[in-house]
């Protein structure tokens, strides 16, 4: 009996048959149930992380799922961009900027600055924007300030977390707060707080049951201080203004982080295409949706295929879990001597004999939306039709970073 992967590579391989790979598509009944599925796990306003998506009519179709209401871009150009072209009117910036010309453009034009938050974490991100626009002569900039989620356990000795924002207590957030607020040319509209350590960190690593027990652990601990913090925070921010939303989460941590009373919304995206680092949680695993096809161009030996590129690989630590995945057929497996190549990529395992010249093998990314930055469309799959291609963002000729 055919397996579901059997299934899935034939209906895949039928879709795409007319055309020459390398290419990328989105089973859009995949991933329309993952943003469902997000959705209802918030129970919350969503925001969508563009990052982890780089195309337009796939932002705009997760925006058109109920309880996705915003987009959180990572370059003010990108945000402009967004705001423009028409897929929201409600776009946070979510990592501090020095881009002149953007923030020139941005302070330029009043309902665009209407509709982009900026996000800061210091005094000296606010002296840029009048450095490139005086509150006198521009429109008036909507601010986030972020909140460092980090743990720091052990009285600060340990650092647990990504290292983003130097706010880490609710007395800094209170001070920073106060001296956003008595800028001119500057309102506070927003804080958020991202707990990469429990959002976007895994929870059960194949074949290591101990460090799964571990990291639980671990999250569990920050999560309870974060709460805590995190409401202190936004209390010590609320003296000085009025805010609209306090954002926090990634797909790793939704229902988790939608939860905490002080958070009115969560971010996601990953989830949407559901890569492989999220293959690694066990409150919830998105279905894969995104996958990309090489062809086989070598047969060099018994039990081993080479097929044309592969080296598509994700950013983060350099270590296995940052390389694409071959997926289909199932039973394939990298090398451990070449890994994913940039111009080649041999595979090996039992499921390689079949293999000739000219057939294709599935991969899945480790991240998602950095599938993006290598192909100029994504092709959407329903069942074995393709019924649309979408240009992702460098199909349009827009490179943000």
């Amino acid at each position: 009996m055919p397996t579901e992967r059997d299934l899935l590579r034939d209906r895949l391989d039928r879709a795409t048959a007319h055309l020459d790979p390398p290419v990328a598509v989105i089973d859009i009944s995949a991933f329309d149930a993952n943003a469902a599925t997000l959705a209802r796990r918030a129970g919350k306003p969503l925001r969508v992380a563009s990052k982890s998506v780089r195309s337009r009519a796939l932002l705009s179709r997760a925006l058109a799922t109920p309880g996705w209401e915003a987009v959180m871009a990572y370059t003010v150009a990108e945000a402009i961009w967004l705001v423009r072209t028409g897929v929201s009117r409600d776009v946070l910036v979510a990592y501090p900027s020095a881009d002149r010309q953007a923030l020139a453009e941005l302070a330029a034009d009043a309902d665009l600055a209407a509709a982009v938050t900026i996000t800061v974490d210091s005094v000296e991100q606010l002296d840029t924007v009048d450095a490139v626009a005086s509150p006198a002569r521009r429109a008036e900039i909507r601010v986030c300030l972020e909140l460092d989620a980090s743990w720091r356990p052990l009285g600060g000795q340990l650092h647990l977390g990504v290292r983003r924002s130097p706010v880490h207590t609710p007395a800094a957030a209170g001070a920073l707060a106060a001296l956003i607020t008595d800028r001119p040319g500057f309102r506070l509209v927003g804080l958020m707080a991202y707990e990469a350590q429990i959002a976007g960190l895994g929870d059960a690593p194949p074949g290591q049951a101990l460090r799964g027990t571990a990291i639980r652990a671990v999250q569990r601990r920050s999560y309870r201080e974060l709460v805590r913090r995190r409401a202190a925070a936004v209390a010590a921010v609320r003296d000085h203004a009025d805010l609209e939303f306090v954002n926090g989460g990634g797909t790793g941590s939704v229902a988790a982080t939608a939860a905490d009373s002080s958070v009115t919304e969560v971010a996601a995206g990953s989830g949407l295409f559901g890569p492989t680092l999220f293959d690694a949680y066990r409150a919830w695993r998105p279905a894969p949706s995104a996958f990309f096809a090489l062809s086989v161009v070598r047969r060099p030996a018994p039990r081993v295929a080479t097929v044309l590129g592969g080296g598509w690989i994700a950013s983060g630590p350099a270590d296995p879990s940052r390389l694409p995945t071959p997926w289909l057929p199932a039973g394939l497996r990298l090398t451990g001597t070449e890994g994913a190549g940039e111009v080649q990529t041999p595979l090996t395992g039992a499921a390689a004999d079949p293999l000739r010249v000219g057939d294709r093998v599935w991969f899945r990314h480790a991240k998602a939306g950095e599938l993006s930055e290598h192909v100029r469309e994504l092709h959407l799959v329903d069942g074995d039709r393709i019924v649309a291609t979408v240009p992702t963002y460098r199909g349009e000729d827009r490179a943000f970073l």
